[in-house]
């Protein structure tokens, strides 16, 4: 687990990241959770995750078109940042609570289109969105039993399609 003097670290060298990208840096928060997965080989398996929330003055720079950018850049900074702390771990980048915002977005979309589909009894589908939009959209809805969501389409027309029971 990483202790509080590497999250200081952390802040830093994120700070440092962005002024090299000569991004004016307004704020960095940082903190540390763990993220329980299973390796290739099935042995579950504890990973450091990241959590940076940055406020920065130009974010449309950074976020890009539909969050490209930044997940792009969350990456980077992952590579980074492993690398300096000698640590494996998970980045989770947010640029002035852009994938906070586009969260609760994504509840609300998938909330509001399942009453649709629940009281007119049929189904819709939704815009195409990338693989971690449309697990936010499964999980919202995974508990409802009036409705069903599956993907349908390859590649970039993926889209989520909602169904009556």
């Amino acid at each position: 687990m990483i202790d509080q003097d590497q999250i200081n670290q952390i802040k830093e060298w994120t700070r440092e990241f962005f002024k090299k990208m000569t991004i004016v840096v307004l704020d960095v928060q940082a903190s540390i959770s763990l993220m329980e997965r299973n390796s290739k080989e099935g042995i579950n398996e504890s990973l450091d995750v990241v959590d940076l929330d940055v406020k920065i003055e130009e974010p449309q720079i950074i976020i890009g078109q539909q969050g490209q950018t930044l997940f792009e850049i969350q990456r980077i900074l992952r590579a980074v940042l492993t690398k300096k702390l000698k640590n494996n771990l998970y980045v989770n980048l947010d640029i002035n609570d852009y994938k906070k915002n586009k969260i609760e977005y994504l509840k609300y979309l998938a909330k509001d289109s399942a009453d649709y589909v629940s009281s007119t009894g049929q189904e819709k589908s939704l815009l195409p969105m990338s693989s971690y939009e449309r697990r936010i959209i499964h999980a919202e809805l995974s508990q409802r039993t009036d409705v069903v969501t599956e993907s349908s389409g390859d590649n970039v027309e993926r889209h989520i399609v909602i169904k009556p029971k």
